[in-house]
């Protein structure tokens, strides 16, 4: 399938801001830089809609827990949305092509939000607010370089993204590991604070 690259491409950036990938594919469709975007999501009730909820992930995404909020609610919108785009962007409806078109997509944007979600409840752990909003930045940034250059290098693109989908498993099973030790140990913390206050007051004098 000469789509597969932006198949695989479109369902990453899915992942991670599932309204960019629309609203950038349907302006690019729209404005004849490419004829790989179908009609369906290139027509404006479709961009609008797009548009709408782009902005509203802009504001949810930078501010710290709603965006692990955020993220829970589109842990299903998410990968049905890279499965949709990938499907629509292999066309023949009901054939094989579009069929797996859709399970790469959707098993892609699955694995980039389970990045994104895991990534952001990391960054949260920190008391400042300041690194939610540049790890949402380079995401809006990173989504909207990655899906521009796949429209005019699909295979280079697709490489890239596999490459940022496998650093990004890698990472978050870092900080997984991170997260859990720190809160072993103000759990283990607390516990002994607990202890020792009851040592001091009991057995009554």
């Amino acid at each position: 399938m000469s789509i597969l690259p932006l198949v695989f491409t479109s369902g990453w950036a899915s992942g991670i801001n599932a309204y960019a990938v629309v609203l950038l594919l349907g302006v690019f469709g729209a404005t004849g830089l490419t004829d790989e975007v179908p009609a369906s999501l290139q027509r404006t009730d479709v961009l609008v809609v797009a548009a709408v909820l782009f902005l509203c992930e802009v504001v949810a995404d930078k501010i710290p827990y709603v965006d692990s909020v955020w993220d829970a609610v589109h842990t299903v919108v998410r990968p049905v949305a890279g499965a949709v785009v990938a499907a629509l962007l292999a066309g023949e409806s009901g054939s094989l092509p579009q069929l797996a078109a859709a399970a790469v997509g959707g098993s892609t944007a699955l694995m980039s939000h389970l990045v994104k979600a895991g990534t952001r409840m990391a960054v949260n752990s920190s008391p400042e607010p300041f690194s939610n909003v540049v790890v949402s930045i380079a995401e809006d940034l990173g989504v909207a370089g990655i899906v521009t250059f796949a429209i005019f290098h699909p295979v280079v693109a697709a490489f890239v993204a596999g490459a940022l989908l496998l650093l990004g498993l890698v990472t978050v099973a870092f900080l997984a590991s991170r997260i859990r030790r720190f809160l072993r140990r103000r759990a283990r913390r607390r516990e002994e604070r607990r202890l020792a206050g009851t040592g001091s007051t009991w057995p009554p004098q």
